[in-house]
């Protein structure tokens, strides 16, 4: 049987790797600087899990018993979902934000590298690090970063790059387009969305909504994600994405219709954020040519799943506080 260190594990796209990981009989230790939520955001709560372990450790101060883990559960792959990933609040406290997307992976990635037993480490970047782009993104476009959020991922994104440049050290790193599905943080805009409109509330586009987004859903990620872990080629950056492109206003308006609510009466204009990109269009032909994926699930299964959910959990939903809460 494999064996697969997740960190981050209680993340969105973290558990749902979890999830899959477990459907394709794979023994999974998940690590997440916090307890694991409510079973609303743990997908693998709907299964059997006889083959996940769960350790709270963080990873910005714990390194030596993650490591200890490591060592002594010697994974086949490592894939790191860990980070700070709010872009609008690390402009209000960016050392947290290089404190961990920079400093603690760095560390993490100069001890991991030392353990020969490791197959294959899986780095969760972002297409942050683009900065402002225009046209199709392809896996070798330039960096440049436009918040500290990316500055702070770039910055471990080039170092990585130096370690497997150097030492040789296995890694693949994915960047993803705009994940969505059920089970997302509620703070995000397509559940926020739903859960605004059933709740009766306004809904905030931020400078119009004109920013175009493709959307992929979480579980083609996920399995994005497992193909990365088991292909033998290293070093290389693979998109997953789809080139269906939307505006946010128009995925608003698409979520009003599904759930017969006028866009008019729930919408409400409010200014644009500093640095933040107009668009950002992946390339993913790496990941088709080298990892044979492809997406499967369509924006509109995606968006009723994700309306199903919210439906489902909506008692616990409707309690909880609906913005960000940061945690240093």
């Amino acid at each position: 049987m494999e064996k697969i260190v997740v960190l981050g594990s209680n993340s969105f796209s973290g558990s749902h790797f979890v999830d899959y990981c477990l459907e394709q009989n794979i023994r999974v230790i998940g690590i997440s600087r916090s307890d694991e939520p409510h079973e609303a955001f743990l997908p693998y709560k709907q299964r059997s899990c006889d083959n996940f372990t769960f350790h709270k450790l963080d990873l910005t101060t714990d390194l030596i018993q993650i490591m200890d883990s490591i060592n002594q559960y010697k994974p086949d792959y490592v894939v790191n979902f860990a980070a700070q990933s709010m872009i609008a609040q690390s402009w209000e406290n960016p050392g947290d934000w290089f404190k961990t997307n920079t400093l603690a992976t760095i560390l993490f990635h100069d001890k991991l590298r030392k353990c020969q037993f490791l197959k294959k480490y899986v780095h969760i970047s972002t297409p942050e690090v683009y900065g402002n782009c225009s046209g199709i993104i392809s896996e070798d476009a330039p960096y440049n970063p436009s918040t500290p959020y990316a500055v702070s991922r770039a910055a471990a994104d080039m170092s990585l790059k130096t370690f497997h440049d150097v030492y040789g050290f296995p890694v693949t790193s994915t960047r993803s387009a705009t994940i969505f599905g059920p089970g997302q943080q509620i703070y995000k805009i397509i559940p926020r969305t739903i859960l605004y409109i059933r709740r009766g509330k306004k809904i905030q586009l931020q400078g119009g909504g004109h920013a175009v987004r493709s959307f992929i859903h979480v579980r083609d990620v996920a399995r994005g994600t497992l193909a990365a872990c088991k292909t033998l080629k290293t070093g290389q950056v693979y998109h997953f994405s789809t080139t269906r492109h939307i505006t946010i206003r128009e995925l608003v308006e698409y979520i009003c219709k599904c759930m017969d609510v006028h866009a008019g009466s729930v919408v409400e204009i409010t200014g644009e954020r500093p640095g933040k990109d107009p668009a950002y269009l992946l390339d993913s032909t790496a990941a088709k040519e080298d990892l044979h994926w492809k997406p499967e699930i369509t924006f509109e299964q995606g968006i009723d799943e994700t309306i199903q959910w919210v439906d489902r959990y909506i008692d616990t939903l409707r309690i909880l506080p609906i913005e960000y809460i940061h945690k240093p």
